[in-house]
């Protein structure tokens, strides 16, 4: 009976020490973002606080603080002439991190230059890096085909995007993000694919215009569609072509394709574009 004791005893011991190493190799996780406003500022600190990582903000030493029209016109420049901005030097060293959830606001299809300069600075070779990223219509998967250009010793793990208009909705997709990449515990229900698309009818061209309705970088016709359903309704995946705009009757239509969610008993709005 004693040795049973002991033996009972060992095993305990040797599970706490086990326990122990376990906990001593979880990864370590940082949130590094650019915010200028509000939108990408909220995701990070959504995943700070559901991660329980350290979080750090990308500052630029002269800060996009002129009015909308300044702000788009200076991004251009920057863009344009390659003359990146400087940012103030990150408190965080990299080294120390396994994973780095990396968040931007979408300018012009992909990074805001502020992240364009952190790029430039750093290496993140051999760490695992997790794109986020607000827009207004689309940009998560172009700027991560050019962050993994930018960065090819990292190991780019799949994004999180969510337009600006609809950040309210993006606690629960984090969750539902967080839960399927295995950085939180927690299950939830496998998405069904989208089945092969077909031409649209009367009904989800109505769909579709009414979920683009009233955005002005939208101007365009679908063509063909898939759906699946979603625990909270219904999401279409439609592909379209831009319609010729009044002034620039030369412009060469381009296809699209349109992510809408239509909930349940609620309105059609899309989720992001992909060009």
């Amino acid at each position: 009976m004693k040795a049973l004791k002991w033996i009972l005893l060992i095993g305990a011991v040797m599970l706490a020490a086990v326990s122990c190493r376990q906990k001593e190799k979880a990864p370590k996780i940082l949130v590094l973002y650019y915010s200028q406003n509000a939108t990408t500022k909220a995701v990070a600190e959504e995943l700070q606080t559901r991660l329980e990582a350290d979080i750090e903000e990308i500052v630029p030493v002269q800060p996009y603080d002129g009015s909308y029209q300044e702000t788009i016109e200076r991004g251009r420049k920057e863009r344009e002439s390659g003359n990146l901005p400087e940012i103030r030097p990150l408190a965080s060293d990299l080294s120390g991190y396994d994973i780095i959830f990396l968040g931007y606001p979408i300018w012009f299809g992909t990074y805001a230059p502020p992240m364009a300069s952190l790029l430039d600075l750093v290496d993140l070779s051999g760490k695992k890096v997790v794109p986020f990223c607000s827009f207004g219509s689309g940009g998560l998967v172009s700027s991560v085909r050019d962050l993994a250009a930018k960065q090819p010793g990292a190991e780019i793990l799949p994004g999180y995007g969510v337009r600006a208009a609809r950040i309210a909705s993006m606690p629960a997709e984090i969750d539902r993000f967080l839960k399927e990449g295995g950085f939180v515990e927690g299950e939830v229900a496998p998405l069904a694919a989208f089945p092969a698309s077909h031409p649209v009818s009367e009904a989800e061209a109505a769909v579709f215009d009414a979920a683009v309705d009233g955005y002005p970088m939208i101007h365009a016709k679908a063509t063909a569609v898939s759906s699946r359903e979603l625990p909270e309704g219904v999401e279409y995946l439609f592909t379209a072509v831009d319609l010729p705009r009044e002034g620039a009757p030369e412009m060469t239509p381009r296809e699209m394709q349109v992510y809408v969610t239509v909930p349940r008993d609620g309105t059609p709005e899309f989720t992001q574009v992909v060009r």
